[in-house]
């Protein structure tokens, strides 16, 4: 096996711990929220179940918009990110740890619990973005590459909802107890792998000019957003109507996001791969539109079978999108400014995913599950159809999809 082989292989399976870790928690979060102590005579932030799950879920996320570049940009400033990587998983681990331990305590109010709920984001982001980074190093195709990513991302949450709902059964606490071993594992197991950056440091602000160059990288963010917002609608918008409108429990609420999540996952690579020998713009323009039409396909569905079935169809738009979206960004970043490039990515979808659980939350709590699904469905459409002439007027097509990686003009 050639060492890229086996380091995509490596780094795939730290990106896949980092997101099962993160997963585990949806399915039960209103549970769990519950029992950190969220009550509404006791804190603003906990006036019902959904705002509660909400908070929890947004804190997380402005954490990773607040820190991601910051750990982007150390990492391309030093030119190293395993020892990030490293720092970043085992503080997250106490992250979850002490959530775990925070009922155990008595007396830590919801407050309290959404500042430590904050610092574990802050620290997760790092591990998470920066693995991805270390895959964008690597040779072999930048498809293929992301494509690798997108399949541990993928089944990062098509295992980690079913397992985080089952583990809530048991006990609402066991999933942080998890997230926290397997965040250790991240630890140990990145070590393996080697720093491909050369070790060259540059400024923050030379980093910053060179980002600033590719006005095109706003492209594959704006779908990174976008796509990211209709996730993070699922996480806490589908989660809660599937239990609403159909009666569902944790568990079998976990089975219902794994029908999107699965396909999602297993399909990523090839992708990926069909990305690199066609291009970029059939997947992300044409997976889009279609992608949103599947979200609304999923609100419309009467029974659980039909939605079951619309969310399979989600999932394997979703995975036609995702690698092509992150290998645009490898096309466009410069090798020595891919820490930043996505990091940006991920602030934007970040960004989207906290888009999800305010937009998707607020829509839904005060308009109907289905005005909620209409909004995020006919925003993925809208996306597509305003970039189709931003794609034709910039020829991505097979023979050119964005390559400007080379530095070529520096």
């Amino acid at each position: 096996m050639h060492s890229s082989d086996r380091d995509r292989i490596l780094l795939a399976a730290v990106v896949f711990a980092v997101l099962f870790s993160q997963l585990l928690l949806y399915p039960g979060v209103a549970t769990l929220v519950e029992t950190l102590g969220a009550e509404a005579t006791a804190s603003p932030f906990a006036e019902s179940p959904l705002d509660a799950s909400m908070w929890f879920l947004v804190s997380e996320f402005a954490a990773y918009v607040a820190f991601v570049g910051v750990w982007g940009l150390a990492s391309d400033a030093v030119g190293r990110r395993r020892p990030f990587i490293v720092a970043g998983a085992l503080a997250g681990a106490v992250g979850y740890a002490a959530l775990a331990a925070a009922p155990l305590l008595g007396g830590v109010p919801f407050e309290g619990v959404l500042v430590l709920r904050l610092f574990q984001g802050a620290m997760t982001i790092g591990a998470f973005s920066l693995t991805m980074t270390m895959l964008m190093d690597l040779e072999g195709g930048h498809g293929r590459n992301m494509g690798a990513a997108g399949i541990a991302i993928g089944l990062g949450a098509a295992l980690g909802a079913p397992v985080g709902g089952q583990l809530t059964e048991l006990n609402p606490l066991a999933p942080l107890v998890v997230a926290s071993a397997l965040l250790v594992c991240v630890g140990a197991l990145v070590s393996f792998a080697p720093d491909r950056t050369g070790g060259s440091r540059r400024s923050a602000r030379a980093l910053v000019e060179g980002v600033r160059r590719r006005p095109t990288l706003t492209i594959p963010y704006a779908f990174g957003f976008v796509d990211r917002l209709t996730a993070g609608f699922f996480a806490l918008v589908g989660t809660l109507y599937f239990q609403d409108a159909f009666g569902l429990g944790p568990g079998t609420t976990g089975l219902m996001l794994a029908c999107f999540f699965a396909p999602f996952a297993l399909l990523q690579y090839p992708m990926g791969v069909l990305s690199d020998r066609i291009g970029r713009t059939i997947p992300i323009v044409v997976g889009s539109l279609c992608y949103g039409v599947g979200i609304l396909a999923v609100g419309a569905a009467p029974t659980v079978a039909t939605a079951a079935a619309a969310m399979v169809a989600v999932g394997v738009l979703g995975a036609l999108v995702s690698p092509a979206t992150m290998a645009l960004v490898t096309d466009i970043a410069h090798e020595r400014e891919r820490g930043i490039a996505m990091a940006g990515f991920n602030l934007a979808g970040s960004l989207g995913f906290l888009g999800g659980f305010l937009i998707g939350g607020t829509i839904a709590g005060s308009y109907g599950y289905g005005s909620a699904f209409l909004a995020v469905g006919g925003l993925e459409i809208l996306i597509a159809l305003v970039a189709v002439p931003l794609f034709l007027r910039l020829s991505v097509d097979r023979s050119e999809p964005f390559r400007a990686s080379d530095g070529s003009d520096d």
